[in-house]
C-alpha cells in the first residue's frame, strides 16, 4: 500500500484535466501554473482571441504565455514507463527472455530487471540487487521529489514576476488616479467658463431686445406716410403719361393730394438710457473681467503638488547608503567604489532627488528625526558634482541645515534660524514660477525660512538632501 499511494499522486500530476489521459505535449498557463496538453487547451478554448479563461481555475491568461513544460513532459515518459511496469508485473510478470523466468529482481548497479538466473550470474554476482517493489518504490519516492522541486521552483519563478511587475502596476495606477484628477479638474474649469459666458451674454441679449423694440417702435410711426406718399407718386407719374383732356380731368383733386401740409417726422428716439446701460455693463463687465480673469488665473495656476520624491542613488556621495525602495539615506561605514559618474558627488556630501523641475508648485515632505548633521532643499541640475563647493545660493543651492545645536539657512553667510522647537519633519516647498523656496516645520506649519524671488534661470530644479556622519537617517514621505 506504500508503493501504490506515491504511484497514484504521480498519476494524478501527470495527467490532463481536460482530457483525463497522459499529458501531451504539456504547456504551463504562466500566471495561474496549471498544465494542459496543447491540443485541448487550444480546443477548449478556440475563439476566446487574444486572452482566455484556465479551465481548471478560470484565472484569466494571455496566449503569448502558454509555454512549454519540457521538465513535465520527460515526467510524463518516466511515468507512462513506471506504469507500464507495474500493469506488467500485475498483469503477468515480465519473463527474462534468456532463462524464461520472471523478472522479480532489479539490478542497481546497472539499472535492469533480472530474474533468479540472473541474479547468480557472473555478469551481476557482486552487484546490488533488490526485489522490483522495492526498487519501484525508491524510484517513485525519488521522482516524486524531483516532482516537488518543479513545484517549488514555479512558484518561485511566479513570485519573481509578480514582485517585478507590482512597481509598474502602482505607478500606472498612479498615473490613472493622476490623469482623472487631471480631466476632472479641466472639466470644472471649462463649467466655470461656460456659466459665465451664458451670464454675460443675457445680459446683453435683455439691453438688445430692448433696443431693437424701442427702434420698431419709431420705425412704425413712418411706415403709413412712406406708403402714403409713395402711391401719390405712382398716380403722378401715371398722370404725366395721359393724353390732355384725360390729364386735366381731376386735376384739381391731384394738386391738392400733392400739395398738402408736410409730414411731421417724430422726435429722434431716446437712447441716452440705452446708451448709459451699455456703459454701465462694459464697466461691470471690465470689473467683473478682472475679477473673473483673476479667478480663472487661480484656477488655471498650477497648484500645489504633494511629490513622491525618491533618491537618485547615481548622485548619491560614496558614503552614503541609499535604501533599495531610494527613500531613505544613511551614512556608510567606508567610501563605496563606484565607477566615474559626472552625476554623482564626489566632495560634496549630498544626494539628490530622481526627479527635478522646470514649473509649477511642489512641496515635500522630510524626516530629519534627532539627527545632529543635515541640510535639506533644492538644487540646480548644473551643481558642481565633483570639486568641493559653499552650500549657497551662488553655488546652486537653497536649503536649511542642522549643525549640531545651531539651524541656520544656507545663505552667504549662513542665517542663524531661531527655533523654539526643534522640528523632525521639515516640508520643502518649491514654487517655481515665483522663485521661492519655502521651508517649514511640517509637524506645526510653522515657517522656518524663505528664499524669495529667486532666478532658476529655466534651470530644471532638484531635491537636495545633506547628511554629514552616522547620527542622521534621512527619511522621505510618499
Amino acid at each position: 500500500m506504500a508503493a501504490a499511494s506515491p504511484a497514484k499522486k504521480l498519476q494524478d500530476e501527470v495527467t490532463c484535466s481536460i482530457c483525463l489521459d497522459y499529458f501531451e505535449d504539456p504547456v504551463m498557463i504562466v500566471e495561474c501554473g496549471h498544465n494542459f496538453c496543447r491540443g485541448c487547451i487550444t480546443e477548449n478554448c478556440r475563439g476566446s482571441g487574444c486572452s482566455a479563461s484556465c479551465p481548471e481555475c478560470r484565472h484569466l491568461f494571455s496566449w503569448k504565455n502558454l509555454k512549454p513544460n519540457r521538465q513535465l513532459k520527460n515526467i510524463v515518459e518516466t511515468a507512462k514507463q513506471l506504469s507500464l511496469q507495474l500493469d506488467n508485473s500485475s498483469e503477468t510478470e515480465s519473463m527474462c527472455k534468456a532463462h524464461q523466468k520472471p523478472l522479480t529482481l532489479f539490478c542497481k548497479t546497472d539499472e535492469s530487471l533480472l530474474c533468479q538466473v540472473c541474479e547468480r550470474s557472473q555478469v551481476h554476482r557482486s552487484h546490488a540487487v533488490v526485489p522490483t517493489e522495492e526498487a519501484a518504490a525508491h524510484y517513485k519516492k525519488k521522482l516524486w521529489k524531483d516532482l516537488e522541486n518543479l513545484k517549488e521552483e514555479r512558484n518561485q519563478i511566479q513570485s519573481a514576476k509578480s514582485n517585478g511587475v507590482k512597481p509598474s502596476q502602482e505607478l500606472l495606477k498612479e498615473i490613472q488616479a493622476k490623469s482623472q484628477e487631471i480631466v476632472s479638474e479641466f472639466q470644472q474649469k471649462q463649467k466655470v467658463l461656460k456659466e459665465e459666458e451664458e451670464l454675460q451674454l443675457s445680459k446683453l441679449r435683455d439691453l438688445q431686445k430692448e433696443i431693437e423694440r424701442k427702434r420698431d417702435d419709431y420705425a412704425s410711426k413712418f411706415v403709413d406716410e412712406i406708403s402714403y406718399i409713395t402711391d401719390l407718386i405712382g398716380d403722378v407719374e401715371k398722370k404725366e403719361k395721359q393724353p390732355a383732356n384725360e390729364f386735366l380731368q381731376n386735376i384739381k383733386s391731384t394738386m391738392v393730394r400733392c400739395n398738402k401740409s408736410k409730414f411731421q417726422c417724430p422726435a429722434d428716439p431716446d437712447t441716452s438710457d440705452m446708451k448709459k446701460r451699455l456703459n454701465l455693463f462694459c464697466q461691470e463687465r471690465t470689473s467683473q473681467h478682472s475679477s473673473s480673469r483673476e479667478c480663472r488665473e487661480n484656477m488655471l495656476r498650477p497648484k500645489w503638488i504633494k511629490e513622491n520624491v525618491l533618491l537618485d542613488p547615481e548622485t548619491a556621495h560614496p558614503r552614503y547608503v541609499v535604501s533599495p525602495d531610494w527613500k531613505s539615506v544613511s551614512w556608510g561605514d567606508v567610501r563605496q567604489q563606484f565607477p566615474y559618474n559626472p552625476k554623482r558627488f564626489q566632495r560634496v556630501r549630498g544626494v539628490l532627488g530622481w526627479e527635478g523641475f522646470t514649473s509649477g508648485k511642489h512641496y515635500w515632505t522630510v524626516d530629519v528625526g534627532d539627527g545632529d548633521y543635515w541640510a535639506v532643499g533644492v538644487a540646480r541640475e548644473s551643481v558642481e558634482r565633483v570639486e568641493e563647493i559653499d552650500l549657497e545660493p551662488d553655488e546652486g543651492i537653497w536649503a536649511i541645515g542642522r549643525y549640531g545645536d545651531q539651524y541656520k539657512a544656507l545663505t552667504s553667510p549662513p542665517t542663524l534660524l531661531e527655533v523654539e522647537e526643534e522640528p523632525t519633519e521639515i516640508q520643502v516647498s518649491l514654487n517655481y514660477d515665483a522663485g521661492i523656496v519655502h521651508f517649514y516645520d511640517a509637524e506645526d506649519r510653522t515657517r522656518l525660512f524663505t528664499f524669495p524671488s529667486v532666478d532658476f534661470e529655466g534651470e530644471k530644479i532638484f531635491p537636495f538632501f545633506r547628511i554629514v556622519d552616522s547620527s542622521t537617517v534621512l527619511n522621505l514621505y510618499s
